[in-house]
């Protein structure tokens, strides 16, 4: 078996020559993470946004389920997307489970919550210095959503990062939807767990190296755009 020092360097070996099943796997995870995190803007950052300034009957549940489901079990939401999807279930017939179309339906429902309720709390902030003024103004409540979400956008970038980040370090779900197939739906997590019980070990730490290299970018990405809102329009 080789030393660890030989596997690292196999390992970097692969990075250096851009290795084609390197690279494939991470293209494929980029894709359908960001995808996820595209629909997951769409859909979690307006959410948050009605969260923080609506007023309707079950608001502070909606609340605590909206937090609690930040941490829902990957595994968990892998199994419900899995019944949706599979033959049986309600959307059965289009055909998407165990492709990228369906690890992209359970990286969204992981990522909603989280940028939905980081939105919340910016957005609720917001709300709080600039509520009069909205008023007096007369602005619908819909359009006090959208002026908002403009106004706190660089602040939201961060919620944008971390549903990013999410999606790409999740395994549980996207293994469950997607099967791990070579060359169709094996992204850098799922291919890590693959190769490393195969004992392909330069591979797992290949895309392991690209895959914590791109979690810290993100987070110093979303640390550095934070500071410099807080500096522009502090």
């Amino acid at each position: 078996m080789p030393s660890f020092s030989e596997t690292f360097l196999q390992a970097l070996t692969l990075l250096a020559t851009f290795d084609r099943k390197v690279a494939e796997i991470v293209v494929l995870s980029l894709q359908v993470s960001g995808l996820a995190v595209l629909l997951g803007t769409l859909l979690g950052l307006p959410l948050g946004a009605c969260l923080a300034i609506g007023r309707f009957p079950g608001k502070h549940a909606a609340t605590v389920v909206t937090n609690g489901l930040m941490g829902a079990p990957s595994v968990v939401v892998g199994v419900v997307v899995y019944l949706l999807l599979s033959r049986s279930g309600p959307l059965g017939g289009f055909g998407l489970l165990f492709s990228p179309g369906a690890m992209v339906v359970a990286q969204t429902l992981l990522v909603v919550p989280l940028m939905a309720a980081i939105a919340r709390q910016v957005v609720e902030d917001a709300w709080l210095r600039y509520a009069e003024e909205l008023q007096v103004m007369r602005f619908s409540w819909w359009q006090s959503v959208t002026t908002l979400l403009y106004d706190c956008r660089h602040s939201l970038l961060v919620a944008v990062l971390a549903g990013l980040g999410r999606a790409m370090s999740e395994v549980g779900a996207v293994m469950i939807v997607g099967g791990n197939i070579d060359g169709a739906t094996r992204v850098m997590t799922t291919a890590i767990a693959l190769e490393t019980s195969k004992g392909d070990l330069p591979l797992a730490i290949a895309l392991g190296l690209v895959l914590v290299a791109l979690i810290l970018a993100l987070n110093g990405v979303a640390f550095a755009m934070r500071g410099w809102a807080m500096r522009r329009f502090g």
